[in-house]
């Protein structure tokens, strides 16, 4: 995989001991309106049991959103935000024996949740909406996932451009305090882009190993995956694998995934494979 070391970053209880394994983060959609369709809303219970059924499936982390990401979402207020995701990241973190991520661009939230016991947090704006979360993370000494985010604005050469977005974000973190191992990217797959952008995204993804940090993707259930099979949501399992298997391939270090099982198995097969980890 890489010819350098990553280094360790530490989360929790978790040590993400990169290049040895792809780890897992399993996603758990607060939200009336994810675009998955799999959103509980308010259903405290119901998010307390799908989380330990991904736990049992073998997430590494749990990553909650409160907000959905559809491009067509409107935004909510923070106050609505924290009552969606906070009842349920109490919960979580007494609970459970995994870390948790929260998914969210607002550092109020952010705060709140990292309080809460969150030690991950995963911003799909890449710091651009609001920079105050690099110094959340650098106070928690919890690590961040900068995204690189084309929505609002128009790019013509995908990689070039990914690339400088998530030095962008880089910078902003590490000039709040945020450590070096501490910092994530993830090249923001369907964030603004197009089906040929995407594509070419995951034929390129070694490039970011030139960043020096490890990869997150993102790739589950996504539109990219929906336009080029013609499937709706539900029948994208085999597209998602694909691109997860792919990802490892060309680099990626964690996958976020909403079918935490089978994307498991994906994964070690494709370790066996890539990294020659047999377990």
């Amino acid at each position: 995989m890489s010819s350098y070391d990553l280094g360790v970053t530490r989360c929790g209880n978790m040590e993400f001991r990169w290049g040895e394994r792809t780890y897992i983060m399993g996603v758990l959609n607060l939200t009336p309106d994810s675009f998955s369709g799999d959103g509980l809303g308010g259903d405290v219970e119901a998010a307390l049991a799908k989380a330990r059924r991904l736990v049992e499936e073998g997430t590494d982390i749990l990553d909650v959103g409160g907000e959905s990401t559809r491009p067509d979402s409107s935004p909510i207020a923070v106050d609505e935000e924290l009552r969606r995701v906070m009842p349920v990241v109490e919960r979580l973190a007494a609970e459970l024996g995994v870390p948790l991520s929260i998914d969210t661009y607002k550092s109020e939230v952010a705060r709140r949740a990292v309080e809460a016991g969150v030690r991950m947090i995963n911003d799909v704006w890449g710091l651009r909406r609001d920079p105050k979360l690099a110094q959340v993370a650098a106070e928690a000494g919890v690590p961040i996932v900068i995204v690189a985010n084309q929505r609002e604005t128009t790019y013509r050469q995908i990689m070039p451009e990914v690339m400088d977005s998530l030095r962008r974000g880089m910078k902003l973190a590490l000039d709040a305090g945020v450590a070096w191992e501490n910092i994530i990217v993830d090249p923001g797959i369907g964030f603004g882009k197009t089906l040929e952008g995407n594509l070419e995204l995951m034929r390129r993804l070694g490039e970011l190993r030139a960043l020096g940090r490890p990869i997150l993707l993102g790739t589950s259930r996504k539109s990219m995956i929906g336009l080029v099979l013609n499937l709706p949501l539900d029948q994208r399992a085999e597209g998602s694998a694909a691109t997860v298997a792919l990802g490892i391939a060309n680099g990626a270090d964690m996958v976020r995934v909403h079918d935490v099982l089978p994307m498991v198995r994906v994964s070690r097969m494709t370790d066996a494979i890539v990294r020659g980890r047999i377990r």
